[in-house]
């Protein structure tokens, strides 16, 4: 038990390192590594290069912080710190109502990749993406320990697949490819590295799991650090064979990868590549359900969330509230989908807006709470400048984090009026 008894410490050194590659490691490598060649062509990899570097302050930014400040509120409980409660709060309420949209969207994702390998229709999709929602769901509820030891053994399924793809591809791989080398001049490389940017965020969910770390100075240093580098390398492996084998020109670039492990396994990469598919977005839920429940649990111990979303499994010490949360949202978000009121593509950009302000909100508290770590300052300086370079371009889907200040802002002043109501009928009596 934690000092506050509630949340269980049951989170290790490999289990740490599984989350952060599942929450970081999402759908986007199977269809990003193609887009980005389309753009710029072979000098993607330029691209690629340039972010597995940026990937490690965009890391330690967030376990440094982890590391001193372990607490289920993750990036809100810094934010906090470093800037007050209301700044916090705000950014806490960002993060939680990206979550509900967006593990909807990954399951999607993750069962659009299944039924389109196999020739499935749309209902398949969406049972199949409900059957990820629930799994990941009940995989929280039983606790991280368990979680973290599934999420160990799906990431290395992943990782398996992925390996064998990339050395598949080997033999495949001509020179000839690699020229013009820049077809498209620079530009299109800073281009290809706006979108490469999506693929190498996702270290802040589990700040909210390091609360539950057995050691968490060791789990979020040492486990970012071998996460970030695991990742890094294995993302520009993985476009190096999507460009070197051409793919991405003889098939849909958003399905290059998936077109490389048919080459390699026939008809039974159709299957290889449907799972693998679910699998990545299952890894990737998992971290994100395990990430938003602990932060309503956390913002409601606070008193900034209804009281019901802070209740705790008594057999597993799990947030039930918030993992209840989360499934009625989730189930609504898919319902809005099936009935057709919403495509995917609009669900996509949603939650960009406040995945952001929730990473900005925490590279802006380590560049004040690690003054005392003089790399800790710097990689979380690099990282608020990095991020705040690509929020212009959310558009319209800044709508969204207004909504939310708006209605926060209705609740305080209706929380603030009740309260006066209640000073002055208590010194009237």
């Amino acid at each position: 038990m934690n000092s506050s008894g509630g949340l269980q410490r049951t989170i290790g050194l490999p289990q740490a390192v599984a989350l952060y590659i599942g929450a970081v490691l999402g759908s986007g490598i199977l269809i990003v590594p193609g887009l980005a060649a389309e753009i710029a062509g072979p000098a993607s990899l330029l691209a690629w290069g340039l972010m597995a570097l940026l990937i490690f302050p965009l890391a330690w930014s967030m376990g440094l912080l982890s590391a001193q400040y372990p607490n289920a509120g993750g990036v809100s409980h810094f934010v906090t710190l470093a800037y007050g409660r209301r700044a916090g709060t705000l950014t806490g309420w960002f993060f939680l109502m990206s979550v509900p949209i967006g593990a909807p969207v990954a399951a999607l994702t993750g069962a659009g990749y299944m039924t389109a390998a196999l020739g499935w229709g749309e209902q398949a999709k969406i049972a199949i993406a409900a059957g990820m929602l629930v799994l990941a769901l009940l995989v929280n509820y039983v606790g991280m320990k368990i979680a973290g030891q599934l999420q160990l053994i799906v990431v290395l399924a992943i990782l398996a697949v992925l390996i064998l793809a990339i050395a598949g591809a080997q033999p495949h791989i001509q020179a000839g490819n690699l020229t013009p080398f820049l077809p498209h001049g620079w530009v299109s490389v800073g281009q290809a590295a706006a979108i490469l940017f999506w693929c190498f965020i996702g270290w802040e969910a589990v700040s909210h799991l390091s609360e539950e770390f057995q050691e968490p100075k060791k789990a979020a240093i040492q486990g970012v650090t071998a996460a970030a580098l695991i990742v890094g390398v294995l993302y520009f492996l993985t476009a190096f064979a999507v460009v070197g084998t051409g793919s991405y020109r003889g098939a849909a670039s958003d399905a290059s990868l998936v077109w490389v492990i048919l080459r390699l396994l026939g008809p039974a990469g159709a299957w290889i590549s449907g799972i693998t598919g679910i699998f990545i977005c299952t890894a990737t839920i998992i971290a994100y359900a395990g990430a938003s429940s602990r932060l309503a649990y956390a913002l409601a111990r606070e008193g900034e969330a209804p009281r019901w979303m802070g209740g705790l499994s008594a057999r597993f010490g799990t947030p039930t509230g918030g993992l209840g949360f989360l499934a009625i949202t989730a189930a609504a978000v898919l319902t809005l989908y099936g009935s057709g009121a919403v495509s995917l593509a609009e669900l996509i950009q949603f939650p960009n807006a406040t995945f952001i302000l929730t990473y900005l909100g925490g590279c802006a508290a380590g560049m004040k709470l690690l003054r005392g770590s003089r790399w800790g300052k710097r990689v979380s300086t690099l990282s608020f400048a990095c991020t705040l370079t690509v929020f212009p371009f959310v558009g319209w889907a800044m709508l969204y984090p207004i909504v939310i200040v708006l209605v926060y802002w209705l609740v305080s002043r209706v929380r603030a009026a009740k309260a006066s109501r209640s000073r002055s009928a208590s010194q009237a009596s």
